[in-house]
Formats: C-alpha cells, structure tokens, sequence
C-alpha cells in the first residue's frame, strides 16, 4: 500500500489538476508534499518502533495513513490535498519500518526470516507496477479519488487483524531516552534534502534555491553525525556501519531506488507521450513488469538458500542492466511486444532477484534492538536514491532532448526528441546499475566472511 501510493498518484494527476484548479507548477506538490515527509521521517519512524513498540508504530502508522488517504479523496482544494497528502507521507514513514522490523523479529535469521523477505519483496517490488495499472484503472472508471479511498478498507483489516497475528516488540534497553536533537537535525536534513532535488528538476541544479537548500541539507546531516557521535542514547547508532553488509547493502539499496524510481517515470512518459496509450492502456502494459518482480521476489529465497546473497544480488542487478540495455533502443513507433515486453520480464525480474538479498543483507547482523533504525534507514536509502535519481534523470533527459531538437531542427516537444532523452536517461540507469553490481563484488563479502566480522563487534559492544 505504501510503495503502491507513489506510483498510483501519477497516473490520476492530470484529472486532479481539471477537478481543483492545480496550476502546472503547484501540480507537483501533490507528489512532493509525501516524498518530504515521508522520505524526511523514515529514519525517526524507525527508532520510535525499537522505542514505543513496533505493532504499536505500525498500527498508529496505518491509522495515519488510511485517515489522509480518506481526507485526500475528499479534498476540496489544491491546498487541502497536499496538505493531507504530507499527512500520508508521515503515517507511510511510520509504517514502513515498523512492518520491516517487525518481520526481522519475528522471523529468525536465515531460511524463515529469506522466505518472509522473499514475499515482502515480492509486495514492496511489483508495488510501483501495480500502482499504475490500479491507477488507471480507477481513475478511468470511478474518478481520482478512488485511488485514496482504496487504502482505508486495506489499512482497516490490516488493524483488526493486526492484534491476533503480531507480537509486540520493542527494543531491550536500560533506557527509553529519545535522542530529540538528533531527531530534528536527521528529519530537517533529509526533508530539505528531498525538496531541494525536487526544485531542481524545474528550477535547474545551478539555481540559488537549489543550492541553498542542498547546502542547507548537507549541514544539517554532518551535523547529525556529529550529534550521534556524542549521544548517549542516539537516533542511529554509528556502530551499525561497522556492519560491512549493512553499510554494502543501503549503498546498493540507494542505486537501485535510484533506477526503479527513474525508469518507471521514464516509462510511462513513453508509453503515455510517445505512444499515446491511455491511463488504462498504460496500467495493463506494466502488467508484465509487475508479475515478473513477484515471481522473482518469491524465488529469489529460495535462491539465496542455495547460492548466497552476493550471487543472487549480482544476478538481479544484472538483469536488470541487460533490460535497461534494450531500452536504450526504443524508437518512436514502439511496438509493445517487440520493444517493451522482453525488457519489462527482464526488469521485472532484476529487480525482484536485487530487493530480497539487498534487504536480506541490509539487516544481516543487526542486533533486535536495532531493528527498527535498521529498517527506516534501508527504507531510506531507497527513498533518498529515488529522489536523487529521478531529478537527476529529469535534468539529464530534459537536456538531451533539447541537444537533439536543435541539432536536428525539430521541435523539443517532438517524439523524436522525447526518445532521444529517454534513450539517454536508460544510459545513465545502466551505469548507476553497474556500480551497484562493483560495490556488492568489492564490499559485500560472503556469509563466512561476514559471520567472523560481526562476532569481535558483538563481543566488543558486549565488553
């Protein structure tokens, strides 16, 4: 419901923009207004589950979430909707990592916690695909704000039964400090971070605002370090990243969000531009992808039973890279089976056999206490890498088919020059995609490996 919630949105924006008089600069709030809170919070939301209780962080999560999304098919204006739509954004941060810690505790390290990974993977995967297809679907035929109003009977049985089928569990500490200076530098940071890559897509990365607020969320972040290097009870403990799976896989995790952010983004500017497909149309066509990352995420357990992390997440990534390969080939006259089907399957199947060891590797040592920061930071690294990537992508593309409209005499708003700034941003992809597969081979050691590095750190910290 929470991954599926980025996606869905964009798919209903050009009705919302008709119905509450959005102008075309105010459109994007819609989206950003979530990606601040929700990507600004993922981090607190994490240490409030390992603090207050992870089923209680999860239940007021989905309270939260399912209470905006109400409010938001209601919304009477532009101003009313982003600002229940920042309100989503906030009760998504406090459900995702709780739902992930949860699952590490439950479940011990090893084939139960792989096989549990393999199936969260599979939602959390195909969650972007299936929010298009459902995002067409419902705003063809019952209007915009049904894409809101579908969370809150999901988020209601999701509560009632939340009681009979989870524990509660909460960090075994000899204190419940919070560590608030830290909490309000991280979430600063991160949320100015957010919004100025934001502006950067319209307003240019060289611009003043731009600058200034990437240079005011650079501050805030060193700041947080140094708080957490001298807090008694911190937000992160620092000691974490002397996991070197854990440090490994949020590097990979910030790429791979980078990639799968950007490229459906891209995707749908094609097929819904260039090729004219309808909302419908567009949703249906994602099918492929959705149904591959499913099957994948599901296999990937089992994969990883047999082979380890490292291959598995060498494999994914590199399917992946030969998807977005055939995608630097998309002429303008696209066929769907011919020149989109093959590369969805293959996508679609990188990124399922990529997200289950990267979590599995992600919380691999991670002591119970930790569960929860563990969890909100590999949420997001994800988030974070998304939204550096797709404004990244939007400048690059933008730029390319600007280079290729005046060095061919067409117009920019040509279907020639989109392909071309497409073609160029799955260049780009394929090489983020690239380093992510050099810093699992260089960084990510074995299981043996990683078993002998976290015995002396335990037995350290025990001391």
């Amino acid at each position: 419901m929470v991954i599926l919630d980025v996606a869905i949105v964009n798919v209903a924006l050009p009705s919302i923009k008709t119905d509450l008089g959005f102008s075309r600069t105010g459109l994007q709030w819609v989206i950003t207004a979530y990606a601040i809170l929700f990507g600004g919070t993922l981090l607190l939301g994490g240490r409030l589950a390992d603090l207050l209780g992870r089923r209680r962080m999860f239940v007021a999560g989905l309270a939260l979430f399912a209470l905006s999304s109400l409010l938001s098919g209601f919304a009477w204006s532009a101003g009313s909707l982003i600002a229940f739509r920042a309100v989503q954004g906030l009760g998504g941060a406090l459900l995702a990592p709780a739902a992930l810690s949860l699952l590490m505790t439950t479940f011990a390290e090893g084939r139960e916690r792989n096989r549990a990974l393999g199936i969260y993977g599979a939602a959390s995967g195909s969650g972007a695909a299936a929010g298009v297809l459902l995002g067409g679907v419902l705003t063809s035929y019952f209007g915009w704000s049904w894409i809101f109003f579908v969370n809150v009977p999901v988020a209601a049985i999701a509560i009632a039964l939340t009681p009979y089928l989870l524990r509660e569990s909460r960090a075994d500490l000899a204190h419940r400090h919070f560590d608030l200076a830290g909490a309000a530098s991280v979430t600063s940071g991160l949320m100015l971070l957010v919004y100025g890559l934001t502006r950067a897509t319209t307003d240019g990365w060289g611009s003043p605002v731009t600058l200034g607020l990437i240079g005011a969320a650079a501050a805030l972040v060193a700041a947080f370090v140094a708080i957490e290097s001298r807090s008694r009870s911190p937000l992160l403990p620092l000691r974490i990243f002397r996991l070197r799976a854990l440090s490994a896989a949020n590097v990979t995790m910030a790429l791979v969000g980078a990639v799968s952010f950007s490229e459906f983004f891209v995707l749908t500017l094609y097929v819904q531009d260039v090729l004219h497909y309808s909302a419908v149309e567009s949703g249906v066509a994602f099918v492929a992808f959705a149904l591959s990352v499913v099957v994948a995420s599901n296999l990937a357990q089992a994969v990883v039973g047999r082979v380890g992390v490292r291959p598995t997440l060498v494999a994914g990534l590199a399917l992946a890279t030969i998807s977005l390969g055939l995608l630097t080939r998309l002429p303008v006259d696209g066929h769907y089976f011919w020149d989109l089907f093959p590369a969805f399957v293959l996508g679609g199947a990188g990124l399922g056999f990529a997200f289950v060891p990267v979590t599995i590797a992600s919380l691999t040592g991670v002591e119970r206490a930790d569960a929860g920061v563990a969890s909100g930071l590999v949420n997001t690294a994800r988030q974070i890498g998304g939204a550096i990537g797709l404004a990244t992508v939007s400048t690059i593309a933008a730029s390319a088919s600007s280079s290729y409209a005046h060095s061919h005499g067409v117009a920019v708003g040509s279907g020639a020059a989109a392909v071309s700034g497409f073609q160029t941003s799955f260049d780009v992809l394929g090489g983020l995609l690239v380093a992510a597969i050099v810093v699992v081979g260089v960084f990510l050691r074995p299981a043996r490996e990683q078993v002998e590095e976290i015995e002396p750190v335990e037995l350290q910290e025990a001391a």
